[in-house]
C-alpha cells in the first residue's frame, strides 16, 4: 500500500508541476505578444511557428538598427583614427574636438563631439550663434564616459545673403584655434 501511494503522489505531483510549467509557458507567450507590433492588430490569428518568425524577424530588424547605430557612435567617437592602438578619449590621445555641420536651406543642424578638456566649447558655439542672429531651434546632448556628444540646430534668419556659410566658417575656425 506504501508504494501505491508514493506512486499516485509522484504522478500527482508531476502533473501539477507540468501544469504549472504549461501556465508559465502561456504567460511568457501572451508577454512576448505584447511587446512586439504587429500582435495587437485585429488579424486572423495565426501559428504558433509564424509568429515565432515573426518574432525573429523583429529582433533581427532590431539588431541591424543597433549595428546601424553603434557605427555612428563609433564614427562620432572617432574610433576609426588612424592609431588603433591608441586607447582613452580623443583629447588624451592628441584629436581634439570634432564638428560636422550639414546646412539644409536656412537650417544648420550641428554636430559637436567634445571631450573632458574642452567641455566649454559648447557655450562658446552657443554664444557665436547667438551673435550671428541665429535662432536655436533644437538643442540636445548626450554623455559616454568623458566623451559629451551636442547637437544643435537653427534657423539663420538672413539665408539668402550667405550668412549661413559664413557661419558655418566661423563654427570651424573656433574648433580648430580650440584644438591647436
Amino acid at each position: 500500500m506504501d508504494t501505491h501511494s508514493s506512486t499516485s503522489s509522484s504522478i500527482s505531483d508531476r502533473k501539477t508541476t507540468e501544469k504549472n510549467r504549461r501556465i508559465q509557458m502561456k504567460a511568457l507567450y501572451s508577454e512576448l505578444n505584447s511587446l512586439l507590433p504587429g500582435f495587437q492588430t485585429s488579424r486572423e490569428p495565426s501559428t504558433v511557428a509564424d509568429q515565432l518568425d515573426e518574432a525573429a524577424n523583429y529582433i533581427k530588424k532590431l539588431q541591424v538598427k543597433v549595428e546601424k547605430m553603434k557605427g555612428r557612435k563609433r564614427k562620432l567617437e572617432g574610433l576609426e583614427r588612424r592609431d588603433p592602438v591608441c586607447s582613452g578619449s580623443r583629447e588624451s590621445s592628441g584629436v581634439g574636438p570634432i564638428i560636422e555641420i550639414h546646412e539644409v536651406g536656412p537650417i544648420l543642424n550641428i554636430v559637436l563631439v567634445t571631450g573632458f578638456h574642452h567641455k566649454f566649447l559648447f557655450y562658446d558655439i552657443l554664444r557665436l550663434l547667438t551673435d550671428e542672429g541665429t535662432d536655436i531651434v533644437h538643442s540636445s546632448f548626450s554623455v559616454a564616459d568623458d566623451t559629451a556628444f551636442h547637437t544643435l540646430q537653427c534657423e539663420v534668419e538672413e539665408y539668402g545673403y550667405g550668412a549661413g556659410g559664413r557661419i558655418s566658417e566661423r563654427l570651424k575656425r573656433l574648433v580648430n584655434n580650440v584644438s591647436n
